[in-house]
């Protein structure tokens, strides 16, 4: 949902109008969106996926950050200011990394979908995530127990490269020691 008004602001006036809330927004080209509040479901999977990859990435050039964190989008071929909180983020490249948030492009990005944003993560946000080149995005929904992962190709455009419902094992391409038995992440 945008907000204020469905009018166009100035990333001044996001910042401000961000200080005053209690809400998670982002800001994509003069736009505010609403994050939802997640759930138990969402935060029980966020934070098995998170451990997963704290532990992966201990001692490795990436980090793994979690929600809430500020993703700027910067690309040099890309206009415009995209503030986005992933649900998580890998990032290797550490030059980006600001006070309180990080300005560049994540590695991989995990989006766990909840009701109320499908749309926003599945095609709104997977073509903003492909514009800007995050290497692989991952889109973990809940109520269907599914796990997709997009990896983007040569030409610069996601391709699915494995899916999974319910169980089986997901493997990530970027981050080659990184797997998810379905069935455990969904338990």
């Amino acid at each position: 949902m945008s907000l204020p008004e469905d009018r166009h602001i100035s990333l001044d006036e996001f910042y401000r109008y961000r200080e005053d809330s209690d809400q998670l927004l982002e800001y994509i080209d003069g736009m505010v969106f609403m994050t939802p509040s997640p759930s138990t479901k969402h935060q029980r999977i966020s934070g098995r996926l998170h451990a997963q990859l704290f532990h992966l990435l201990d001692g490795s050039d990436c980090e793994v950050f979690q929600a809430p964190f500020d993703v700027e989008l910067k690309s040099n071929h890309m206009e415009g200011t995209r503030i986005v909180i992933p649900d998580l983020s890998i990032i290797c490249d550490k030059t980006g990394f600001l006070e309180n948030r990080y300005v560049g492009v994540p590695s991989l990005i995990i989006e766990i979908i909840s009701p109320s944003n499908q749309s926003h993560d599945l095609v709104f946000k997977l073509s903003l995530y492909m514009q800007f080149g995050v290497k692989e995005y991952w889109i973990v929904n809940p109520l269907l127990h599914t796990i997709q992962v997009y990896v983007l190709d040569e030409k610069v455009t996601f391709k699915l490269h494995d899916i999974a419902k319910d169980k089986g094992i997901i493997r990530s391409v970027v981050m080659k020691d990184f797997h998810v038995d379905v069935e455990k992440i969904f338990a």
